[in-house]
């Protein structure tokens, strides 16, 4: 009879892909990517007051905070060695309009935040976002005339904001409004106030998608939004369009890249990273976030791996980092494996 060792030698040519998985150490030592502290920026929520944590019902674990508890959460980033915050405000409703207005005052919610926290811990990053949706009466990224969201008027008015943003201590500025030329625009007049230093991270690829529901109702604009977002977001189904919509931020100035959603989308990831070499960032957005955290808690899946999981995937597909809900709570699991 037949060695079967013998035969299987003869068809796999002596190639066996499962010595290097026998053992924990030859698993470690050939694994091609990591997931590290060095990889996450943790979105975090803004409300009006002192004092006050509110959970946030659709995002389980994930809370609004005033500026002084989000102060308190930036130390304990630090401390955990999560290198930067993306903040975003849910201000009240009587002070958002047509226009957008708040997001030119210096003073609003966004930017005492922002002075907060690079006062107490200057050594966190801190990347706003000069998207109008927190802003407006409607829900929508830009200024609504007629219907329609007008991308010229929008552009300047996102110019300013950005400009108080870099004023009220920004280390970086992320426009997710989606509006055509707004990159070139926002370095232009960061250049010329002074903020040469002050870097922008594009929303390059930001898509339609069903995903984003839960952060609507972080920063309630979800029962405001009329209409929907498809005349200046990406088709889910356009990957060569979304490459150009890139291409043209990088062209304009932008310092590193973005794709939004994650998960569904680590093929535009792999395809920027390929394409202009930037640094290229995921985010794992707020219905990517809560679908592993609703699994796991109704025992459907192990929660803690998934989460790893994903985050890791977004690193094989090229992305240099993570904005991710999970931010902390994976720091801390890190940590205990080092």
């Amino acid at each position: 009879m037949q060695d079967k060792t013998h035969l299987v030698d003869e068809i796999t040519g002596h190639r066996r892909m499962r010595r290097n998985r026998k053992a924990d150490w030859t698993r470690r030592m050939v694994q091609e990517n990591r997931l590290t502290v060095d990889d996450l920026i943790w979105p975090i929520f803004l409300i009006p007051g002192t004092g006050i944590v509110d959970p946030i019902t659709a995002m389980p674990g994930v809370n609004r905070m005033t500026v002084d508890k989000a102060v308190e959460a930036a130390k304990m980033a630090a401390d955990l060695g999560i290198p930067a915050l993306a903040t975003f405000p849910d201000i009240e409703i009587e002070l958002r309009d047509q226009t957008g207005s708040q997001a030119l005052v210096a003073n609003n919610l966004l930017n005492q935040a922002t002075r907060a926290i690079k006062q107490a811990v200057p050594n966190i990053g801190v990347i706003t976002d000069v998207a109008l949706d927190p802003f407006t009466s409607h829900g929508h990224d830009g200024i609504l005339r007629d219907g329609e969201i007008v991308n010229d008027e929008t552009v300047e008015q996102i110019v300013k904001a950005a400009i108080l943003q870099a004023d009220a201590g920004a280390d970086m500025i992320a426009p997710s409004d989606m509006m055509d030329g707004r990159i070139g625009a926002i370095r232009r007049g960061l250049d010329a106030h002074g903020h040469q230093m002050v870097g922008i991270m594009s929303y390059a690829t930001k898509f339609s998608s069903a995903f984003y529901g839960p952060y609507r109702e972080a920063i309630n604009t979800g029962g405001l939004l009329k209409g929907d977002k498809k005349s200046y977001y990406i088709d889910p189904a356009n990957g060569t369009e979304a490459v150009r919509d890139a291409a043209l931020d990088v062209e304009e100035g932008a310092d590193m890249l973005m794709v939004k959603p994650g998960l569904p989308y680590l093929d535009i990831c792999w395809r920027l990273k390929e394409a202009f070499g930037l640094p290229t960032f995921a985010y794992q957005v707020s219905g990517e976030y809560t679908q592993i955290k609703a699994a796991a808690m109704n025992g459907w899946i192990d929660g803690e791996r998934a989460m790893l999981e994903t985050l890791l995937s977004f690193k094989r597909a090229g992305c240099d980092g993570v904005l991710t809900y999970f931010a902390p709570e994976v720091a801390r699991l890190l940590a205990k494996r080092d």
